[in-house]
C-alpha cells in the first residue's frame, strides 16, 4: 500500500472539535467519514442494551472467551457514535482476539460530565458480574472518561480490570496545562485551542481539575491496584508531553506501562488505515501484546475455533 498522507489528515481533522466548528455540523462529519456499512474481518455485530445503555457487541471470529473489552470512544466528547467507531474497534478486536462492547454514550454540551462516566460505570457493572477478565480501551477525550471509571472503582472492582489500553489520550483539561501557555506548538490534527473549548464544553471551569476529568491530577492515594497500561500514539501530537508526565506519575506509583510511540506519525493515525500502513502494523501490536498477555485465554480461543470448524465438517 502507498501512504497518503495529506489524505489521512484530511480524514482524521474531522474527529477535532475546532473552536470555529458548529455542534451538528462536527457530528455529522464525523459519521459521515468513519461509518462504514461492512465490518472488516468478518467481525459479527449484535447490538444489546446494557443497563438501558445501547452497545455494540463485536465478536471476531476467534476470540478468548474470558476476556471482553469496553471501548469508550473519541469525538471531542461532543460527537463520535457505535456507528462511527465500529470499524476500528472491529479491527480492535480481530487483532486483540477479544470480543468488544462499544457503548453509545451520551455527549456534551446536552449531557456534561459525568453523564458518560455514569453510563460507562454502568455498563461495567454489569458486565463486572459475569466474571470476565475486563480490558477498558478509549481513545482521545475517550480515555478522560476511561481513566475517570477505573478512579471511580473501589479496590475489588478495579482489580477485575486486566489492562487499559490508550490511544493518543487527552489527559489535562485544566487552564494550567502546559500546551495552553506555549505558542506555536505544531500539529497537523489538534490544537490547544481545540482541546481547551472540548474541555469547557464538557464541564464547569472549575471542575477542569477534577481527576476524574483530568487524570494527570490523580494522587497517589488514588493510584492502589491500579491496572497495567498500554498507550499508543503519534510521536508528531502536541500531547506527547502531557502523555510522558502521565507514564512518569504511573511509573513513580508502580504501574507497569509500555508507551509505543509511531514515529513521524499524528494523532489518532491508526483510524486512517486505507492511507496508512503504519496504522496497520501498530493494530497489529497492540494485538500481539493483548495476546502474549494472556497467552491461556488465546489458546482456549484456538481450540474452540478448531473444534467448530471440525464440527462443521463433520
Amino acid at each position: 500500500m502507498v501512504n497518503d498522507r495529506h489524505a489521512a489528515i484530511k480524514k482524521l481533522k474531522k474527529l477535532v472539535f475546532t473552536p470555529k466548528a458548529e455542534i451538528e455540523t462536527f457530528r455529522q462529519k464525523i459519521e459521515d467519514e468513519f461509518t462504514e456499512v461492512f465490518l472488516p474481518n468478518r467481525v459479527e455485530r449484535e447490538e444489546k442494551l446494557i443497563c438501558g445503555i445501547p452497545c455494540d457487541i463485536l465478536s471476531p471470529m476467534i476470540y478468548a472467551k474470558e476476556r471482553v473489552m469496553i471501548y469508550i470512544h473519541g469525538g471531542s466528547f461532543i460527537g463520535g457514535s457505535r456507528a462511527s467507531w465500529r470499524s476500528f474497534c472491529a479491527s480492535l478486536a480481530n487483532a486483540t482476539s477479544t470480543k468488544i462492547i462499544l457503548p453509545e454514550i451520551r455527549l456534551a454540551p446536552k449531557f456534561p460530565f459525568p453523564a458518560a462516566l455514569d453510563d460507562i460505570k454502568n455498563v461495567f457493572k454489569t458486565i463486572y458480574a459475569d466474571d470476565t477478565d475486563i480490558i477498558i480501551g478509549a481513545d482521545g477525550s475517550g480515555a478522560s472518561i476511561a481513566l475517570g471509571l477505573v478512579l471511580s472503582l473501589k479496590d475489588k472492582a478495579r482489580q477485575r480490570i486486566k489492562e487499559i489500553v490508550l490511544f493518543s489520550p487527552w489527559l489535562d483539561f485544566s487552564d494550567d496545562a502546559p500546551i495552553f501557555k506555549i505558542k506555536k506548538l505544531k500539529d497537523e490534527i489538534i490544537t490547544a485551542d481545540a482541546i481547551k473549548r472540548t474541555g469547557n464544553m464538557y464541564t464547569y471551569s472549575s471542575n477542569l481539575t477534577n481527576p476524574l476529568v483530568s487524570p494527570l491530577y490523580m494522587q497517589p492515594s488514588m493510584m492502589d491496584d491500579f491496572p497495567e497500561t498500554y498507550i499508543q500514539m503519534g510521536e508528531k501530537e502536541i500531547i506527547m508531553s502531557e502523555t510522558e508526565r502521565f507514564c512518569n506519575l504511573l511509573r513513580e506509583n508502580g504501574v507497569k506501562y509500555t508507551l509505543d510511540v509511531e514515529p513521524d506519525m499524528m494523532h489518532m493515525f491508526q483510524m486512517a488505515d486505507e492511507y496508512l500502513n503504519e496504522a496497520h502494523l501498530a493494530i497489529e501490536r497492540i494485538g500481539k501484546h493483548i495476546r502474549l498477555h494472556n497467552r491461556a485465554d488465546e489458546e482456549e480461543a484456538l481450540k474452540n475455533a478448531e473444534a467448530q470448524e471440525n464440527g462443521a465438517e463433520n
